[in-house]
């Protein structure tokens, strides 16, 4: 499973730890990865997402997860967020 967020897109960065000496050796900054659940009140479901805490907050502050979906970018979500994103529009379209 790659170590990256459903929703943003965020993923592994690298980089250098450097020492006091100035010595520098290669590591890796991974995001901070939450399994949750989330419900869509369009679709009255609830999804299983990997997604980064970050994330988590602006999914509450946008006001749950279909407003979330809406605004993002289909580049940066994953497959599955896609499907969700496409079916939530659809029950949309079809409630207007």
């Amino acid at each position: 499973m790659a170590r990256r967020c459903e929703l943003t897109g965020k993923d592994v960065m690298s980089g250098n730890n450097v020492s006091h000496a100035n010595n520098k050796t290669r590591r890796r900054f991974l995001p901070n990865l939450c399994n949750v659940s989330l419900i869509s009140d369009t679709l009255g479901a609830s999804f299983k997402l990997r997604i980064s805490a970050h994330a988590l907050r602006s999914v509450e502050h946008r006001g749950g997860l279909d407003a979330f979906l809406v605004k993002a970018a289909d580049g940066e979500l994953s497959d599955k967020a896609r499907l969700i994103k496409a079916e939530v529009r659809r029950r949309q379209a079809e409630a207007a």
